[in-house]
């Protein structure tokens, strides 16, 4: 099977996560500077996370090959997109050192630590099961806005964060690494028994996306 394969067998939680009312709000420029600045607190929080369960993804890694694969997403993380967030709630006039001290959301713990126990508890396969959604999706959700023709997107305040996730290097970053899990699923039959178990794992990664776009808005309540 390949990542689509995965996409298609969980179409509901897939449409709700890359079409949530915080997208649709973030790509119209409509979004409450509020609920986007919660979401970049948390996501700052999530991206230390991420960093680590690709650092498990060379631990579990049993070739060269493998392991040499999660340190471009790794160094990315920790370069460009958490740079991201730094510069732009220094925009806001949050420092890195404040934002290192921020609590974890309910939403923000559940997703980071059912990512790294799907590692932990998994293999390789699982745990890229567990991280695709957000690496895979982002891309998805940074194209589907870029190239809505509804979408006034150059005059966004958001307009950095499109521009990330819209860009050609994330694009191209997330595009190999798609092609690196189609490679990790070659083998698996969707509809084996095995197959079935990363349906659920990327299943419920996918439904704590949808989450986590929820509790960004959830702060303007």
């Amino acid at each position: 099977m390949q990542y689509q394969d995965l996409i298609d067998a969980c179409q509901t939680e897939w449409q709700a996560y890359t079409k949530h009312d915080f997208v649709t709000q973030l790509a119209a420029g409509s979004l409450p500077q509020e609920s986007f600045l919660h979401y970049l607190k948390q996501d700052f929080l999530f991206l230390k996370q991420y960093a680590r369960a690709y650092a498990l993804a060379v631990y579990k890694a049993n070739s060269l090959a493998d392991m040499r694969q999660a340190l471009p997403t790794l160094n990315a993380l920790l370069s460009s997109e958490i740079s991201h967030h730094v510069s732009f709630c220094q925009d806001w006039g949050l420092s890195e050192a404040q934002m290192e001290q921020e609590k974890e959301d309910f939403g923000t713990l559940a997703y980071t630590r059912y990512v790294l126990d799907a590692g932990m508890s998994g293999n390789l396969v699982d745990l890229y099961a567990a991280l695709a959604p957000c690496a895979i999706g982002y891309a998805v959700i940074g194209q589907q806005i870029s190239l809505d023709p509804d979408t006034l997107w150059h005059n966004n305040p958001y307009q950095s964060w499109i521009e990330l996730y819209a860009g050609e290097e994330y694009q191209n970053h997330a595009n190999q690494g798609a092609l690196y899990f189609n490679s990790l699923l070659a083998e698996i039959d969707i509809k084996s028994e095995r197959g079935q178990q990363l349906v659920e794992v990327f299943s419920t990664a996918t439904r704590m996306e949808i989450a986590f776009w929820q509790q960004g808005l959830n702060a303007t309540n």
